[in-house]
């Protein structure tokens, strides 16, 4: 792979020299990072079977990745910004290399635990700048196609993990998940340091970031959080983020109670994942035809809360389902394609409703520290309602009260909306 070549430019110019595949690899890479994340779900039953672990420490465990998130999205930007891209993403993937080596030795939940707040720390340090450092690598013309390709890497990623995860599982056993995925991620960091080798660590300043010097990072932390608009916007990412993952995450738990065939539920549970890409891509479609914002998240997070009481709810019977299995599992595809058009809409209105130009960047780590808690605080709350009640048949109670919450949350935003805008 031939390196980045060095190039005199303009401010703030793209790197038009190097050859497309170095934008694919930042991709790459950002799948790799995200395997990360998804790897946990298609474990839960060896690991509670290995390690004697509760169903509400699995939902812990599954959620302890988004911790880092959670507590320092904002700052970690900062120390990505002062790495410069390229070095901030090859430390990240070595810090994902080594904790999830370290993981497949571990010998107990604590361990994995802190483990797993050590790969959400490595997570940020990859997709933080990974956006920024895409459109220094693609001419202009196509920045928003390769942005929109990266949009989907975190559905990609769960639905590879969650189609792989149970071949290498029922052949080798979870550890050996472990260490393959901590092989993957050496072998990608590797690959992104060499191929990117001749890339400068910090992109030229441009006129736009000497504006935006002008506000010291304490002012633009006061200002984006004293304004309306980008907390509503990060309450709604956490009321979807929430009962997405905790659906997602927990349908290969769900599947083996059922009886499926491991073979089956990966294929099942990857599908799942999948569709929530074509939520991603379908809504940048329709706002690029003029469909209001406010529409798409209304009717995401409707039919995320009849989807999942459809897939969840109990028969007559004790035990029994209130519809077959073909008409439960197309209301799980529903509810993570339709829903998928959350996220992608919710990017466009941070950039909408940020205070001003100079807080574009606060408004978004803010959104997704508040995605990460959602991430975080979903599937212990699903967890500990199953484990009351004996089964998952009031999960859609969690995943509507979600849905109840994102609901008021775009009615809010349809007011605050400024009209007029593209």
């Amino acid at each position: 792979m031939a390196a980045v070549t060095r190039r005199a430019a303009p401010p703030g110019a793209p790197l038009t020299s190097q050859p497309p595949s170095a934008a694919l690899i930042v991709v790459l890479a950002g799948v790799c990072a995200a395997l990360h994340v998804g790897k946990l779900a298609p474990a839960i039953p060896a690991l509670r079977a290995a390690l004697d672990m509760s169903l509400v420490q699995a939902g812990f465990l599954l959620s302890a990745v988004q911790g880092a998130g959670m507590l320092l999205g904002v700052a970690f930007g900062v120390v990505a910004d002062g790495l410069g891209a390229r070095r901030s993403m090859v430390l990240g993937l070595a810090v994902l290399a080594g904790a999830s080596a370290w993981g497949a030795l571990a010998s107990g939940v604590p361990a994995l635990m802190a483990l797993r707040l050590l790969e959400g720390f490595g997570f940020l340090l990859v997709a933080l700048p990974a956006p920024g450092l895409l459109r220094q690598l693609v001419p202009p013309g196509r920045v928003n196609l390769v942005l929109g390709v990266w949009s989907a890497y975190m559905p990609l990623a769960t639905a590879l993990a969650l189609l792989l995860g149970p071949l290498v599982l029922a052949a080798l056993g979870w550890r050996a998940w472990w260490w393959a995925l901590a092989g993957v991620s050496l072998a990608m960091a590797g690959w992104l340091a060499f191929s990117l080798r001749g890339m400068p660590a910090r992109p030229a300043p441009s006129p736009h970031a000497a504006a935006a010097g002008t506000l010291s990072w304490s002012a633009r932390l006061v200002q984006t959080l004293s304004a309306p608009g980008p907390w509503l916007v990060a309450l709604s990412f956490a009321a979807y983020s929430s009962q997405w993952l905790a659906v997602i995450g927990f349908l290969p738990a769900i599947y083996t109670q059922a009886g499926v065939p491991a073979s089956a539920m990966g294929v099942l549970t990857a599908l799942a994942a999948a569709a929530n890409i074509v939520g991603n891509v379908g809504s940048g479609r329709l706002l690029q035809r003029g469909v209001r914002p406010q529409w798409l998240l209304a009717t995401g997070f409707v039919v995320m809360a009849l989807a999942a009481t459809a897939a969840f709810l109990q028969g007559a019977a004790p035990g029994s389902s209130a519809l077959p299995p073909a008409l439960r599992y197309a209301a799980v595809l529903l509810f993570s394609g339709v829903g998928g058009m959350i996220p992608s809409t919710l990017f466009t209105l941070a950039m909408r409703l940020a205070p001003s130009e100079h807080t574009l960047a606060t408004t978004v780590g803010w959104m997704q520290q508040w995605s990460s808690f959602g991430q975080f605080a979903g599937p212990p709350a699903v967890a500990w309602v199953a484990s009351l009640a004996g089964g998952w048949h009031l999960t859609w109670l969690v995943t509507g009260a979600c849905s109840a919450l994102g609901l008021m949350l775009a009615l809010a935003l349809a007011r605050l909306a400024r009209p007029g805008q593209p």
